[in-house]
């Protein structure tokens, strides 16, 4: 008799089978024909050297032509609005899902958008003051300093007024028609200057300390009024407005240099009298709960403000106060307890950003998504490595895929599945050398592999000091009155958790003038057609020794001069301005991206033409211009610094833009290593670091400091603590639970004593 059929377990449905992300024949960058399969809701970590392709495999492939496809979804109208996305160098993918980008781009400077608005805190806690807040200033938007019904009047909400120095603005000795302005753009014979001296309003020929009261009145902060000049309708505003629309109301770092200069001498910006810098009007100042206003919330430290909502307990809300108050746990649990909703959010450092981003997507209820992180790790303490790994466990197990490009052993740990690429950077990156558990990674050989349970020895001997610089009652932030001497001529880590004052230290309290060269992973001002080659004072060398081997000008051979292609103007690319739109840029068909005229390329120098050099990698460079026809010793020198930063992989000629963090800090490290500071100042070096390239570093700050220099390093990296010859551990915690120095010494001392939380997490990395 045949066996039931009815207790049999049903076949698995064809919708379940589709359980990996498959890329066939990548080619983006430096790939070389990558083909992998990673498998759906589980956590794979992508490592390999800095250049090998993770980024290019992670960001430019799989979650770029998610978004491409995604923007194909909506109607013609609407992809109008939108950037044109180029596909993929890729055969196949299949099996994507909606990617999420959570990436260390610092958030807009906008002065309107803090760490509140940046995630759902501020909303939330605006509707719960719009229902308990006595008196009530009425719905939730009136609470909001970014609407007119919540915005203190005085000063639209911004927090802080201007007050413009007008010594600044004007030379009162002379008459207008002598040039008496000296705002940039407003002289004599240019169009303000005209506007200025014809108005009519006042004599363009009498010195301005002779103006009577109302000529002044009206020279600085007369109305719009239409005015006619020349015979062209017009209109007429004083000095004070117009500096107010056309400089004040811009971020100062779009500002141009020379606009920047002025507007740092001649406005103060000062907290506003009338809302105390809380930014809000009367009406919601004064709505309380428990006697503490929005203002008042908003400027606690959130582990401080995650106790108070806490304490709030009011059946009407409950379920917002619990959404609330799990959305500041997150901030707390991810280690940015520390931070306040009030801190503008441009003031975060990447680290910082892409976990405030995380928060946002933790709440989310969408699963079946893939999130694509970008070194998470980064500006994390140990100790918080194991916070943020629990937190990609958590998308994990929602349901989600999450991507992770990473070096930190700690945080490869966790992974489900690992792909290794490789073997080395650059040309000779690109490849998937292993793809398999984190067990298999270790005996695989590769390079990852061999260095993954690498573990720095403390040093045997360290330096001894050449002196100190002393800072004396330091308050900066959140330090605590802090005394401490650091020592001079040796290499002196400023370790402590996230938020523990480290920046604040070094950055604020060292005083200037010390020949201090502070070198950060911030963006290095250029333009688009910024690239190593021009940045390092490369491409004179260069070009000299060209038009010497050519016996032509040196400009032929800058893409920014004479020798520019005349279609694209030398940037390769033809940028086309959509207006409102994001701007499309495709490669120009003149230059074939090349950036020369057809002419320049017809000189050579050891057989290649100058955008054959700016093609290459700074390792093939230094081979090129170290020795035959081509040795250039200038060059060399330059190439040689790149190269003992790391960063040999780099391409001469790609631009500023593309670069990562890591690699900008880097890029300026190896450009100062040529002056005269004394002091160095490195802000977590080590950023986008693999293992392997961790003691390359070391080394170099080896040789800094053997040449006479003395280098402070602000870092969490295990392996250069240890090889510090002094240590300055600050904390105990993050913000107003951190500010004091908790230890100074060595390496050796503070393993013995074991009395911090760095102090315990180097011992277990030591090993003893």
């Amino acid at each position: 008799m045949p066996p039931r059929t009815d207790t049999q377990s049903p076949a698995p449905h064809v919708a379940d089978s589709h359980d990996l992300i498959r890329v066939q024949g990548a080619r983006e960058n430096n790939l070389k024909d990558v083909s992998i399969e990673i498998p759906k809701r589980r956590l794979t970590v992508f490592t390999g050297v800095s250049g090998s392709g993770k980024s290019s495999l992670v960001f430019g492939t799989i979650a770029a032509e998610s978004q491409r496809m995604i923007n194909e979804t909506y109607s013609t109208f609407v992809q109008g609005f939108m950037p044109t996305l180029a596909r993929p160098e890729v055969d196949l993918l299949e099996g994507l899902t909606t990617a999420i980008i959570v990436d260390q781009e610092r958030m807009g400077a906008n002065s309107r958008s803090t760490v509140g608005t940046a995630t759902d805190a501020n909303a939330m806690l605006r509707i719960v003051f719009s229902r308990l807040g006595e008196p009530s200033a009425g719905p939730s938007f009136h609470y909001s300093f970014n609407t007119p019904a919540g915005a203190c009047p005085r000063c639209e909400g911004m927090g802080s007024v201007t007050d413009v120095d007008l010594t600044q603005l004007y030379d009162d000795s002379k008459s207008l028609a002598e040039g008496a302005l000296t705002i940039p753009g407003y002289s004599v014979d240019g169009w303000y200057g005209r506007i200025f001296s014809g108005c009519g309003f006042f004599d363009p020929d009498k010195p301005i300390r002779k103006f009577t009261e109302a000529e002044l009145h009206d020279l600085l902060h007369k109305e719009p009024t239409k005015i006619k000049v020349d015979g062209i309708n017009l209109t007429y505003e004083g000095l004070v407005p117009k500096i107010q629309k056309s400089m004040l109301s811009k971020d100062r770092d779009a500002l141009q240099p020379h606009i920047r200069a002025f507007v740092d001498r001649a406005v103060t910006f000062t907290a506003c009298p009338e809302c105390d810098g809380s930014r809000l009007n009367e009406a919601a100042r004064s709505s309380r709960i428990k006697g503490v206003n929005i203002a008042d919330a908003c400027a606690m430290q959130i582990s401080d403000l995650a106790e108070w909502v806490h304490g709030l307990d009011e059946v009407s809300v409950a379920p917002l106060l619990a959404t609330l108050q799990q959305t500041l746990d997150s901030f707390v649990e991810i280690g940015l307890g520390y931070l306040s909703l009030d801190r503008p959010s441009g003031t975060l450092s990447g680290g910082e950003a892409q976990r405030t981003k995380m928060i946002r997507h933790l709440g989310s209820s969408l699963t079946d998504v893939t999130y694509v992180f970008d070194e998470p790790t980064t500006g994390l303490h140990p100790h918080d490595i194991q916070r943020m790994n629990d937190l990609l466990l958590r998308l994990r197990d929602k349901g989600n895929t999450v991507l992770v490009v990473e070096h930190k052993p700690e945080a490869i740990a966790i992974a489900d599945h690992v792909v290794d690429l490789g073997p080395g950077a650059g040309t000779a990156g690109g490849t998937v050398c292993y793809e398999g558990t984190l067990e298999g990674l270790r005996a695989s050989g590769t390079l990852t592999g061999r260095h993954l349970d690498d573990r720095a020895a403390l040093k045997e001997t360290v330096r001894t000091p050449k002196g100190t610089l002393e800072i004396r009652g330091a308050t900066a932030h959140n330090l605590r009155d802090v005394d401490v001497d650091i020592p001079l001529g040796v290499l002196c880590v400023v370790t402590g958790v996230a938020g523990s004052g480290k920046s604040s230290l070094v950055h604020g309290s060292i005083p200037a003038g010390a020949g201090v060269v502070s070198i950060g992973q911030g963006a290095i001002r250029g333009s688009r057609r910024s690239n190593p080659a021009t940045y390092t004072g490369l491409l004179d060398p260069i070009r000299k020794a060209f038009a010497k081997a050519n016996g032509v000008k040196p400009a032929l051979f800058s893409a920014n001069s004479e020798g520019a292609c005349p279609n694209c103007n030398g940037a390769g690319v033809i940028y086309t301005d959509l207006a409102m739109m994001a701007g499309v840029a495709t490669v120009c068909e003149e230059c074939d991206g090349k950036r020369f005229q057809a002419s320049v390329l017809d000189h050579h120098l050891g057989g290649r033409d100058i955008s054959e050099v700016l093609a290459m990698s700074v390792t093939e460079a230094e081979e090129f211009f170290g020795a035959g026809e081509a040795r250039t010793p200038a060059a060399h020198a330059i190439l040689n610094r790149l190269a003992d930063v790391g960063l040999g992989y780099l391409s001469l000629g790609q631009p500023l833009t593309t670069l990562s963090g890591g690699e900008r800090q880097r890029l300026k490290l190896a450009t100062h290593m040529a002056e005269k500071g004394g002091v160095y100042v490195l802000d977590e070096p080590t950023t986008g670091l693999h293992l392997a390239d961790v003691e390359q570093l070391l080394g170099l700050l080896d040789r800094l400091v053997e040449s006479g220099k003395s280098v402070i390093v602000i870092e969490h990296h295990q392996a250069v603590m240890a090889h510090a010859d002094w240590i300055i551990d600050l904390g105990p915690g993050a913000g107003h639970d951190g500010g004091r120095i908790v230890f100074e010494g060595t390496p050796a001392d503070l393993v013995a004593a074991r009395s911090t939380l760095t102090g315990e997490h180097l011992a277990a990395y030591v090993g003893t």
